[in-house]
């Protein structure tokens, strides 16, 4: 399945959405901190509902942790200055779709990083500044899902 990369994530809500998320898709969720809250805030709960016990989570030292432990052969990170569309890409199982912290999105050592496969955007109004995290994640992550046909969907 996917794998979503928050890049030291700020709000708890989000990071419960995304707990949420990656319940319901089968998809792992990795997080670089430092964080700006603590795992056991109960916003971050409240968010994830009674999921936190379904989801994959890894809670990374740093990004050189994560991609140790990651491995991966793909990333995408999604940034609001980027050229290329999420839609653009063929997604492969395994692909690391990567968010920045919702203050600032990823820093720009971050978006240069080697291992960055390409770097996505998401479409907005240009008027407007930036969508969600969760809300991101959640966009990326069933396109590259729906992909693969929803693969593990029940169907009864």
């Amino acid at each position: 399945m996917f794998r979503i990369l928050f890049y030291t994530p700020e709000i708890p809500g989000n990071t419960g959405n995304a707990i949420r998320l990656a319940a319901v898709t089968g998809a792992e969720l990795h997080l670089v901190k430092p964080l700006g809250f603590d795992l056991d805030d109960s916003k971050l709960r409240r968010a994830g509902l009674d999921y936190h016990d379904l989801a994959v989570l890894h809670v990374h030292e740093s990004l050189t942790s994560a991609w140790e432990a990651l491995q991966p052969e793909n990333v995408y990170a999604f940034t609001t200055d980027a050229q290329r569309c999420y839609t653009d890409i063929e997604y492969h199982c395994g692909d690391v779709l990567m968010f920045g912290p919702e203050s600032v999105g990823l820093p720009d050592e971050v978006k240069q990083d080697p291992r960055i496969t390409a770097r996505l955007r998401l479409p907005m109004l240009p008027s407007l500044r930036s969508l969600n995290l969760a809300n991101s994640a959640s966009i990326a992550l069933y396109e590259a899902w729906r992909q693969h046909d929803f693969t593990g969907v029940r169907t009864d």
